[in-house]
């Protein structure tokens, strides 16, 4: 997709222009790029609903914060008062609409990367003064409190982060957040936490479900959706849970004046496929694991060519080129090579990183297709080292 630009050929957007964008464009045979699990159908849906609910249902507005149904389940998933929920286009939206809220000119906004694009892009679009923490690939993407600290001032208001975090899949642990907020505390006392936790439902297998961290604190804002671990990203629905009153009044006003609310069908069926997560989540996640120990088993193989950090939870994870098996010439050389093996990879370049860093997703093709697009993948980098 072309970016608009200028005769000069600058980027003239209120937004950032993001490569990522190619991703709804492009879906090639060995798609490693996409971080949701495999899509569910609107049958596998409807097999869930009953048709009569959906037949009879009302083509109206919904509620401001969101249907009673829809509500009721986010809020049993997080363990909240309902109250606190609201529900949102998409975990991004929420996130814009709490960066427009909370931030005024001059205000700054800390976040952690690597990140997904919009996770930036919609703070630098809602006018925040964006700082960045660089987590890095050789900690494992651990959360650095020390360069949270560095970051956070008096201007601080919005401060986000994820856990699971997109691309590398690696969770925060409740000693980290109770250690980010103490230090908030002292730096940035008025500034919220948006935790966004898409992918915290999407664990591997028998492996416990972290629980989320909604209703740990009042400065904690959550966000997440049915995009990802229950693979429904085109019902477009999320929610954040909001502690403190004030400020969901005013998200529901920002909400208003953006999207008035959300759709009734969308919210109907997200609200039957919450009802029913785990019958949707249950053999999700044993293909997640399937899927990891051959990523894993991959990753063993061509050691000597790649590094990468094991992720907590997701469809998804980092790798790395290695720099003594990848000059900058053989870098470039692979990404150019990968269409011609009908491969297509999320570029560490979107999220923050560097060009020798991939996000690889195992969820979304077929398991019988995963050994082979990883062998394509072995091919390729043959090709970039020729």
């Amino acid at each position: 997709m072309q970016a608009t630009q200028t005769q000069s050929g600058e980027w003239r957007g209120r937004f950032p222009y993001n490569e990522i964008i190619s991703l709804l464009d492009v879906n090639r045979t060995f798609n490693l790029a996409e971080s949701t699990s495999q899509d569910l159908t609107v049958g596998e849906l409807l097999d869930l609903a009953g048709l009569e609910p959906v037949r009879n249902l009302k083509l109206g507005y919904s509620q401001s914060a969101g249907a009673a149904a829809l509500r009721d389940a986010i809020a049993d998933t997080c363990n909240v008062p309902v109250a606190q929920i609201v529900t949102t286009q998409g975990t991004a939206l929420g996130l814009f609409l709490l960066a427009y809220e909370l931030c005024r000119p001059g205000d700054e906004a800390v976040l952690a990367t690597p990140c997904f694009p919009p996770s930036r892009d919609c703070l630098v679009g809602a006018g925040a003064t964006v700082r960045e923490v660089r987590l890095s690939f050789e900690n494992g993407y651990r959360l650095d409190l020390a360069q949270f600290e560095a970051s956070l001032s008096p201007n601080t208001r919005l401060v986000s982060i994820a856990s699971p975090q997109n691309p590398g899949g690696v969770q925060a642990s409740r000693a980290e957040i109770d250690g980010l907020l103490a230090l908030m505390a002292r730096r940035c006392p008025d500034a919220i936490l948006f935790i966004d936790e898409t992918y915290r439902e999407a664990t591997f297998g028998d492996a416990a479900v972290a629980a989320s961290f909604a209703g740990v604190d009042a400065r904690i804002v959550t966000g997440s959706s049915v995009s990802k671990a229950l693979g429904a990203p085109g019902l477009r629905t999320g929610w954040l849970t909001v502690a403190d009153a004030g400020l969901r009044a005013r998200l529901l006003v920002a909400k208003l004046n953006t999207v008035i609310s959300g759709s009734v069908l969308d919210e109907t069926l997200a609200a039957t496929l919450l009802r029913n997560r785990e019958r949707v989540l249950a053999p999700r996640r044993r293909l997640l694991a399937d899927a990891l120990d051959v990523v894993s088993g991959w990753c063993e193989g061509e050691r000597g060519r790649v590094e990468w950090v094991r992720p907590d939870a997701g469809a998804l994870c980092c790798v790395r080129l290695r720099a003594d098996a990848f000059d900058e010439q053989a870098v470039a050389r692979f990404w150019h090579v990968l269409p011609e093996y009908d491969l297509q990879l999320a570029s560490g370049t979107w999220f923050g990183e560097s060009s020798r860093v991939f996000r690889l997703g195992f969820g979304y093709l077929p398991l019988e297709r995963l050994s082979p697009a990883l062998s394509a993948l072995s091919r390729a980098m043959d090709a970039a080292v020729a």
